[in-house]
């Protein structure tokens, strides 16, 4: 891509990490499509708004149009509209599965799916999908959450390959928690583990705005895996480098869970 204005849409872009990045975007002379589910919602000066719930193909070709018709084709397209989700195994049902493979998975899936053509056809452009740490570690009590990242890193790596030869690239973010407000779309279909969840989000070292800033650094490095914070490049290479350290913390975690359900059953 060149250093020139580029051409940016941006999912779930009302608020948290989409918000600081069509910001950061924005503030750089970039042209940005912000989108959300909501039918408004504020945007940074010179950004453009229309509403796009991810799980909607219908929204999708809107969204394809309106890029067309306003931009003339797309450059960096950051699928980063996602939910949070926790739970034990046995305590969340299928509706909470559909819900997070849903939305994390097949949301992410819908926009590369809409923009892969035009990409092509240009002979340019990037997409940034947002997973999480999560998709590279797994803790326990959070399987949804883990595999429905794991999947977007799964998506990615193969998109890399697929797109490359057209002078397509890729990046995948995955953060461990950071200030924002995804604890607002846990379910609450376990609420010990939403409980944990909150305080890992609301006492994290990093905010948003933080994250954004080496977001884009790595897609102007066009880095494939942007580790935006310390904890998660710990948490990585940890498992990749001392996996007998990594599996006696991953159990330990699990067994203050156990500890957490028998005070729970208990109380």
């Amino acid at each position: 891509m060149s250093r020139d204005a580029r051409r940016v849409l941006v999912t779930g872009g009302a608020s948290g990490l989409g918000a600081a990045l069509a910001s950061r975007y924005a503030a750089r002379g970039d042209r940005v499509l912000v989108t959300d589910r909501a039918a408004k919602a504020p945007v940074p000066a010179g950004a453009l708004y229309q509403r796009l719930d991810i799980t909607s193909t219908q929204h999708w070709a809107d969204a394809r149009e309106r890029v067309r018709r306003e931009f003339g084709g797309l450059d960096v397209l950051i699928n980063n509209a996602g939910i949070a989700a926790g739970g034990r195994m046995d305590r969340v049902d299928d509706a909470h599965w559909r819900r997070v493979l849903e939305v994390n998975v097949l949301g992410a899936v819908n926009g590369c799916r809409t923009f892969a053509p035009l990409l092509k056809t240009q002979g340019h452009g990037h997409i940034v999908n947002v997973a999480s740490l999560a998709g590279l570690v797994h803790p326990a009590a959070m399987s949804s959450y883990d595999a429905s990242k794991a999947a977007v890193v799964a998506l990615s790596e193969s998109l890399r390959h697929e797109l490359g030869p057209w002078g397509v690239g890729v990046t995948v973010v995955c953060p461990s928690f950071f200030r924002t407000n995804l604890a607002a779309s846990l379910g609450g279909e376990d609420p010990l583990m939403d409980e944990v969840a909150a305080k890992l989000i609301s006492r994290a070292p990093l905010g948003a705005e933080e994250v954004a800033v080496r977001v884009l650094k790595g897609v102007d490095a066009r880095r494939f895996l942007v580790l935006p914070d310390r904890s998660a490049r710990i948490a990585y290479w940890t498992k990749r480098l001392a996996r007998p350290l990594y599996d006696r913390r991953m159990l330990a975690a699990g067994a203050r869970i156990r500890r957490a359900e028998l005070r729970e059953e208990q109380a």
